[in-house]
Order: structure tokens, then sequence, then C-alpha cells
């Protein structure tokens, strides 16, 4: 080691001491995950493209959206909200198609996740570019949570929230927006109430945001915060006023 590296060395750590904290060893990623998150779910509708015309030629053709090629596009459609697939929220019920999910390709090398998202069973070759497949790998290799930590399936309610706190977070962030009622925007079809019948769904779009719209990722945020929300959502009016 020479003089020059032991010095530098040695400032680094005095730095590190002084300071009480080191420099990230990589740049963010959140900002890609949620923008993947969002690709995940419409990615047509989010880089402002024409849904495709045919059906996928992988989604069932028995199933309920056999024909409707603007939903069988959708990654969500068949590997779930909270990407478990046939083994998640998805096993049974009006989406189930039977197909596994993607937290099988946690961890992954996001070049790996690219080639299957091109391959010819998925079919996304030539339908984005180039960053929106890097954003969607990231999101798929490092960006999934596992759902089944923050929210129970069976009743479909959050898990170890606070609901007073959450009112404090939503009518901050999000009650600009959706009121503090929940009942907009208009174009939503529902109210932010009756959402909570899909917690998953919903809590994917608190973390990565609604593609198309301006709604705020809140990924870089503690995950408690995210499950204060629910909870706080989870007691709002299920009929719009």
């Amino acid at each position: 080691m020479t003089i020059q590296k032991l010095q530098g060395g040695l400032i680094a750590i005095i730095v590190t001491a002084i300071l009480g904290f080191s420099m990230p060893a990589q740049a963010e990623e959140e900002s890609a995950m949620a923008r993947g998150g969002q690709l995940y779910d419409k990615w047509y509708k989010l880089i402002d493209v024409d849904a495709p015309k045919k059906s996928h030629p992988a989604y069932p053709s028995d199933k309920k959206y056999a024909k409707k090629p603007e939903a069988n596009w959708r990654c969500k459609e068949c590997h779930g909200w909270d990407y478990k697939g046939v083994n998640g929220a998805y096993a049974k019920g009006k989406h189930s198609t039977g197909i596994k999910g993607i937290n099988g390709m946690i961890g992954a090398n996001p070049a790996k996740v690219i080639a299957v998202l091109k391959d010819s069973t998925h079919g996304y070759a030539g339908k984005m570019e180039d960053q929106d497949f890097q954003d969607l790998a990231i999101f798929v290799s490092k960006g999934q949570v596992d759902m089944s930590k923050y929210i129970d399936y069976a009743s479909k309610s959050p898990k170890g929230g606070n609901a007073q706190q959450g009112a404090a977070y939503y009518n901050t962030v999000c009650a600009k927006c959706h009121r503090k009622d929940g009942s907009r925007p208009k174009d939503m079809g529902k109210s932010l109430g009756s959402q909570m019948g899909n917690p998953q769904e919903v809590m994917h779009k608190i973390l990565n945001g609604h593609p198309g719209e301006k709604m705020p990722a809140l990924r870089a945020f503690d995950r408690q915060v995210i499950v204060d929300i629910l909870t706080h959502i989870k007691t709002l009016p299920e009929k719009k006023l």
C-alpha cells in the first residue's frame, strides 16, 4: 500500500468519525424502483403509448380478461399486486390465472430480468425503451415488498397500523387530491375506503404512485408510514359522499 492510499484511508476514517456517517455505497435507486412499479402496473399508460390491440400470448384463453389486451398486458394482471401470482392474493377470484409470481426473481441480475421480459413468453421486446426496461428490472430485482408482513390477507386489514398517525400523513400528503374523505378524484371510480377491498393494490400504489398521474410515490418512506396510511384509509367511507 502506498503512503498516498494510506493517508487517503485515514482521512476517510477521520471524516466519517467526525460527521457520524459514511458516503452511500451506491446511487439512489428508490425513484427507479418507483417508476418500475408504475410500469408493472400499466406500462403503456406511463410511457404514453397505445395499449396493445391483441391479447398477450401467455395469458390463459379461458380466463376473464382473455379478450381484453389493455388488461392482460399489464404485469400485475398475471403476477398480482403482491408479486406472488398464484401463491398470493390472486390465488383465486376473477384475476386468478394460475401463473406464478415474480418473487422468484428477487435479487436477480437486472440484465437477466430484462432478458426474460424480452423473451418469446413475455413479448415486451420493442414495446418499451431501454430506460423503461432498466427501471422495470430494478423494481423486479430490488423493489418488491413482501406485503404479507404488512397486510393480513384473510381480513384484508393492515397489520400494526396507527390510524391516528396515518390520518396525519394522509391529510398532509394525500388529501389534496383524494380529499379527506377519500372521494376524489372523480375518475378513480370508487372511494379510497372501498379500494381497501384490495389492500395490496392500494399499498403498491402508495409505494410507487399511479401511472400517468402526479400521485407521489412514498417508497422512500419508512414502511410503518405506509401501514399507518393504509390503516387510516381503512376507516374512510366506502361510499362516495
